[in-house]
């Protein structure tokens, strides 16, 4: 996705109806700097999210589609939640 793509205006979180945030991909984390603990979301931090920080919920963009089900979003913990905020900041 776009960041400028006029869809993420009207996108919403499907559970309280709030704005998601696109997170880009984190390009700045090699391999080698993550810890053991850090390799096991190795998959996350390379894909695009859409982010909802009141709920801490993230939401996967396949193929550049969000994919938006309730059950599709998922719970972050508190490192993730900070990792995620670093990532949108502009």
């Amino acid at each position: 996705m776009n960041p400028d793509d006029p869809l993420l205006k009207i996108l919403a979180c499907p559970l309280d109806k709030g704005p998601l945030h696109l997170v880009p991909p984190d390009e700045d984390r090699s391999s080698e700097d993550r810890s053991s603990e850090d390799r096991s979301s190795e998959d996350r931090s390379s894909e695009e999210v859409l982010y909802n920080p009141r709920l801490r919920r993230r939401y996967p963009v396949v193929d550049g589609i969000p994919q938006l089900l309730p059950s599709s979003g998922e719970q972050v913990t508190e490192d993730e939640h900070q990792e995620l905020l670093r990532r949108m900041a502009p």
